[in-house]
């Protein structure tokens, strides 16, 4: 697909990386020595196209602000400024635990511009977490908002490093050594003179979902925010006319992709919605009121949207949709496509990386798939010694390393050289530690988390792809799937449910469901043990805990 360079709109070192993606197989992306987000994409776009960078919308709807791009540029400067002022240098790391207010861009990109590096986290955030996420990474500041004062207060004597405290959005005057976020900018320059920084400097850092162990810290640097131009130019596929709205928490790494750099890379408009919780007829009757162009949200969000009668509803803005985290069932997909006229392009891709597996526009999407290899990467499915799995075999999600590196590609976590990255870097590979298979046309089949996979009389069974099977039957709302130990197959099948509301446990549903996945797919695959449960454990960011129902198993 060739994506108009739109002439001087984009800022020239954009336009050259964006250049080199669009040659066939070009796996050899050279990046810039020298990149900053927050000079070379938010004030250039200030200073060469004026335009509103994002509309924040209040909880209720009701409230609309368009913010422009040199309004962005100069509140950010005096958040560089600022951080400076009070001590904050280069280098150090910074908590950000802020909802979908334009403090999180001012913050996160006043930190791009000054050297320090945000850590953004989601507001569900416990004091544990917190405290975890400090020490891991030596933080000296966290910039929050009030409701998280209490949390702070009491693991600041346990974070050693701790030496700053900024708050946001304060309605009383903050006590003790707190900073006032408004007062701090207020006596600040919205002027920032523009330091040298390398690429490789770090820019960012997230934390994984910890879903199978602790959340590992995932350091980005600079050239993490170019690189999503194959996010935002082959997958979100995005033009300066769009409207872009990503469903996500600032907590979580998808914010990174589809709230921050894709959409700007590509001067596109974002949506900033403040809401608490999630009102599905309010989100819907958004799209039309703000005239959403590209819309993107977790695969729940859409199965929510397909038990509702869509037609009161005009959803004809919308030209393009996409999904990412788990497949989709086709009936989804098929109420979804009738009311928009826009088929759902699922993507792949991890903290660790950006983009680099979609259905992208230009090729046929094959739902249940995540789609091909994104432009400027070498993906393949691999098996323990590097070699290429044969067609439909399970193997390793793996990304080729090259010279240069791939772009957006992390360079290993920041324990420094452990077992940890000792196995995710091998073989000439960086092992995502995800399973998949793919097929006679290059189209690849997520399975599962490497360390989910269930091995039973032989059978190497997908945890994944149980679990879409279960979630089919008209009696369950969430499931999970692990391996328990058997001493005659090695492992069996067990299933975590939640039934829906009104639905009681009982000897005769466990029959029915084992039968109903039996008929559904192979019959090998169908849950031994059935356990009901009211919730399932998860992470901070909604993933499903196996590992804790691996134990209770």
């Amino acid at each position: 697909m060739k994506i108009r360079l739109r002439g001087k709109k984009l800022n020239p070192i954009v336009k050259d990386v964006l250049a080199q993606l669009q040659q066939p197989d070009n796996t050899a992306i050279s990046l810039p020595d020298s990149f900053n987000f927050g000079f070379d994409v938010i004030d250039y776009a200030a200073d060469h196209h004026d335009k509103t960078a994002y509309i924040e919308v209040s909880g209720d709807g009701e409230d609309i602000t368009h913010h422009s791009f040199s309004e962005l540029k100069h509140r950010s400067n005096r958040v560089a400024v600022a951080l400076r002022t009070v001590g904050i240098n280069r280098g150090d790391f910074a908590v950000v635990v802020l909802p979908r207010i334009p403090a999180w861009y001012e913050v996160i990109i006043g930190c791009a511009k000054s050297g320090v590096i945000s850590m953004p986290g989601t507001n569900l955030l416990t004091a544990k977490d917190i405290k975890y996420r400090i020490n891991k990474a030596g933080a000296t500041t966290v910039v929050v908002t009030p409701e998280h004062i209490e949390k702070i207060e009491a693991i600041r004597s346990q974070c050693p490093t701790l030496k700053h405290f900024i708050v946001v959005n304060s309605a009383t005057p903050p006590e003790n050594d707190w900073l006032d976020y408004e007062k701090i900018l207020a006596a600040a320059s919205d002027e920032f003179t523009r330091e040298p920084n390398s690429s490789k400097d770090l820019l960012m850092a997230y934390f994984t979902s910890g879903t199978t162990a602790d959340p590992k810290l995932v350091p980005r640097d600079h050239s993490y925010a170019l690189a999503h131009l194959t996010t935002g130019a082959f997958w979100l596929d995005q033009k300066p006319t769009d409207i872009h709205w990503t469903l996500s928490d600032t907590g979580w790494a998808k914010a990174a992709w589809g709230m921050l750099f894709a959409p700007w890379l590509l001067n596109s408009t974002m949506v900033l919605y403040n809401g608490g919780g999630f009102d599905a007829e309010l989100h819907l009757q958004l799209i039309k009121k703000l005239n959403v162009t590209t819309f993107c949200a977790p695969p729940t969000i859409f199965r929510i949207f397909a038990q509702m009668d869509l037609d009161p509803y005009d959803l004809s803005s919308i030209r393009h949709t996409v999904s990412a985290g788990e497949p989709l069932n086709p009936e989804v997909i098929r109420i979804w496509e009738g009311a928009t006229g826009t088929t759902i392009h699922d993507g792949y891709g991890q903290t660790e990386t950006v983009n680099i597996v979609a259905n992208r526009p230009g090729i046929e999407v094959r739902h249940g798939s995540m789609g091909k290899p994104a432009p400027g990467f070498h993906v393949d499915v691999i098996d323990d010694d590097g070699a290429p799995c044969a067609q439909d075999e399970i193997g390793h999600i793996a990304l080729k390393l090259t010279d240069p590196a791939p772009i957006g590609l992390f360079s290993g976590y920041y324990d420094g050289p452990t077992q940890r990255n000792r196995s995710a870097f091998k073989n000439g590979w960086y092992y995502t530690g995800d399973t998949a298979t793919k097929d006679a046309d290059g189209y690849i089949w997520f399975v599962g988390r490497s360390d989910d996979i269930i091995s039973s009389a032989g059978y190497r069974i997908s945890p994944f792809e149980v679990e879409s099977v279960l979630l089919e039957h008209a009696d369950i709302v969430e499931s999970a799937v692990v391996g328990k130990p058997d001493e005659i197959r090695g492992h069996i099948v067990k299933a975590f449910v939640v039934l829906r509301e009104g639905i009681k446990p009982t000897d005769e549903l466990t029959v029915q469901i084992q039968d109903f996945v039996k008929k559904t797919t192979a019959p090998y695959k169908y849950p031994r043990e059935i356990a009901y449960r009211e919730s399932l454990p998860k992470t901070i960011s909604g993933k499903i805990r196996r590992i804790e129902l691996r134990e209770q198993a």
